[in-house]
């Protein structure tokens, strides 16, 4: 058994590596770019009520609940002698663990209730740390850029183990709402949605979360089956939901896209349940290899006829050459930012000259005629391209949760060959939290750090 650590400050070398390249996150992954060996395996320790909010997930540098308590700290009587007693840890703190403005900390203090000579001690201390954070607020900015290991939204968490039945149900919930949403608009152009099902996919989600309490192992893997049985059939109905839609470049592919993942994701979690890790590995890699090809599909939908378009002028400060760049990698690993920007510079041309062609081919997915305003006759040109535009920094972001989310589930498979490898249940891989440390207040993550890297394969 390979042993692991289970911890919510991330280690030293493991920023190092994600600065330089060495290391990379692939959904819930940190891995060696080179060797694709895993480094650490990140868990979410506070769960979104809604995966609609920003899931921007900052990793938490081990000295910032120290030094935020001494900012919030009252010096007066028995405060300063507290306070004194954190600015002598903080004094001693590694400069890369000092996340707040020293002038917020000197204001905190000149505006407190305390003696000269008190007064006099801590600003003095305070006028070190001030000037040590001037020194290094570049690094801080770098280091923090770094720690910001994911940049989009995604309906499904870091780690499987945190994707029980009740927080999938929560996700389908707030998809079928999204649809309920989207009928009206749907309405105006003669499409009808079909809602039914979903209360068949709660319905398996309820026996399953049954099946597992029972205490009768013989009672227990005849219900869990039962609900297998239901996801199955899910899978089914919401892979022909999906490509109905992306037939259609429809606004609601992405809601059903991610009906598909849960579906799967709940039929997995089953088989995790009953131990059965194999037979959880194989469904995982079926519904990566199903759910791939349509994200794919999905996402050169989204890019539109004329990728271009988000490097427009309009967008600076918005959209960067970096985020497009990171979307085509994930179609395509060996491009890089001169790649990408060679193969959009005819595209920008034709996009100036003719502006209108790109317009007339947007597909519904972003844009239809029923959604602007416009004069007696209906929207012109200018009206569509001006909505066009105002949309696409938010179409990016979709996008770019779409690729979040395929790899985030793809990465669910590295972690149940984890469990193999480590020779652990399911079970005990659930229950793995850290020993010796108390959680902070704003730890968005766990990381299980092994004490070797371990080489896991995605399939293909």
């Amino acid at each position: 058994m390979i042993p692991v650590t289970a911890t919510f400050l991330l280690a030293d070398w493991i920023v190092k590596g994600l600065a330089d390249g060495t290391l990379e996150r692939v959904g819930g992954v940190i891995r060696y770019v080179a060797t694709k060996q895993v480094a650490a395996w990140l868990r979410d320790a506070q769960l979104n009520s809604s995966s609609s909010s920003n899931n921007l997930l900052n990793l938490i540098l081990s000295g910032a609940n120290a030094v935020g308590s001494v900012a919030n700290a009252a010096i007066t009587g028995t405060g300063l002698s507290d306070v004194n007693q954190k600015l002598i840890g903080v004094e001693q703190a590694s400069l890369s663990n000092l996340v707040i403005s020293g002038g917020n900390l000197l204001a905190t203090a000149v505006s407190a209730a305390v003696t000269g000579k008190e007064l006099a001690d801590v600003n003095q201390r305070l006028g070190g740390i001030e000037n040590q954070l001037g020194a290094v607020e570049q690094s801080l900015q770098l280091t923090q850029g770094i720690l910001q290991v994911t940049t989009a939204a995604s309906m499904l968490n870091l780690g499987i183990s945190v994707m029980g039945f009740t927080v999938i149900a929560q996700r389908l919930k707030e998809l079928e709402q999204r649809l309920h949403q989207a009928e009206e608009l749907l309405n105006k152009i003669n499409r009808k949605i079909d809602l039914g099902y979903y209360a068949n996919f709660r319905a398996a989600l309820d026996l399953a979360v049954n099946a597992f309490t029972m205490s009768k192992p013989e009672n227990r893997r005849s219900s869990a089956l039962q609900a297998i049985n239901r996801f199955l059939e899910a899978e089914h109905i919401y892979t022909d939901y999906t490509d109905t839609e992306l037939e259609q470049k429809s606004q609601i592919a992405d809601e059903y896209l991610l009906s598909l993942s849960l579906a799967y994701l709940a039929e997995a979690r089953c088989y995790l349940e009953l131990e059965e890790h194999e037979t959880a590995l194989h469904r995982f890699q079926e519904g990566a290899n199903v759910l791939r090809s349509r994200i794919q599909k999905y996402v050169e939908l989204l890019l539109t006829s004329n990728p271009s378009a988000y490097l427009l002028p309009e967008f600076k400060g918005q959209i960067d050459l970096r985020r497009l760049t990171r979307i085509y990698q994930w179609l395509d690993p060996n491009l890089d930012e001169n790649a990408v920007f060679d193969m959009q510079r005819e595209n920008l041309i034709k996009l100036v000259q003719d502006p209108n062609q790109w317009i007339d081919s947007l597909p519904a997915a972003i844009l239809t005629r029923v959604e602007v305003k416009g004069g007696w006759f209906g929207p012109n040109k200018d009206d569509l391209k001006q909505e066009a535009y105002k949309r696409l920094p938010q179409i990016l972001e979709v996008v770019e949760s779409m690729v979040e989310t395929n790899r985030r589930f793809e990465a669910y498979q590295l972690e149940v060959q984890a469990i193999a490898q480590l020779g652990i249940t399911f079970h005990e891989w659930l229950k793995l939290t850290p020993t010796t440390e108390e959680k902070p207040n704003k730890a968005n993550l766990m990381f299980i750090i092994p004490n070797q890297p371990i080489y896991l394969k995605l399939a293909s």
